[in-house]
Formats: structure tokens, C-alpha cells, sequence
């Protein structure tokens, strides 16, 4: 191998790279989150995610507001575990019912 060939298989190498380095840092700054912010910023949209939080490993809250209101939603496992309108008032809490005491 000569240094012409070593000299050619460097160059490849630093093209190469160079295209890797590019790409990375493309999909960063016009990822896949890039074309979602095109096509919302063009549209009037009724549904947004307003904020969300990570209860554990497998729940979550999350505020969605849809059409100017705002509703609390729980999901967990993969499913919709509750739908609670905002500023309704929760269920009151069951009554607990006790054993009749003994009579003795």
C-alpha cells in the first residue's frame, strides 16, 4: 500500500465521518419534532397537551385543553384510567359503614 492509497482511504474516512457528523446534526435541529412544529404552527389546533407529569414508572397526569378548557387526564398501563373535568368537584368519599355493636 502506498501513500497515495493511505493518503485516499484517510479522506474517505474524514468524508465519511464528516456526513455522519452533519446528519446528527440535522435530525437535532430539523428533526422529527421540526415538521410536527410546521404543521402546528400553520393550523388553528383545538387540542394541546398544556402540561404532564410522571406520577411512577407506568402513570401519568397530563392537562389537555380542548377548546378552552382545560381537563385532567390519568393514564397508566397503556390506557385511560380517568377523564375529570377541571373545576368539577370529586365524588364525595363512600361512607364507611360499621358492624352493629353487640348487644349484650
Amino acid at each position: 500500500m502506498d501513500v497515495v492509497e493511505f493518503i485516499r482511504a484517510l479522506a474517505a474516512l474524514a468524508v465519511t465521518l464528516g456526513l455522519i457528523g452533519l446528519a446528527a446534526w440535522a435530525l437535532r435541529k430539523f428533526g422529527p419534532d421540526a415538521v410536527g412544529r410546521l404543521i402546528t404552527a400553520r393550523q388553528d389546533r383545538r387540542l394541546r397537551v398544556v402540561e404532564s407529569l410522571a406520577l411512577d414508572p407506568t402513570r401519568r397526569l397530563i392537562v389537555v385543553s380542548l377548546d378552552g378548557e382545560e381537563r385532567l387526564v390519568l393514564l397508566g398501563d397503556g390506557r385511560l384510567l380517568d377523564w375529570t373535568p377541571r373545576g368539577v368537584a370529586a365524588a364525595p368519599p363512600a361512607q364507611t359503614v360499621s358492624a352493629p355493636e353487640p348487644v349484650a
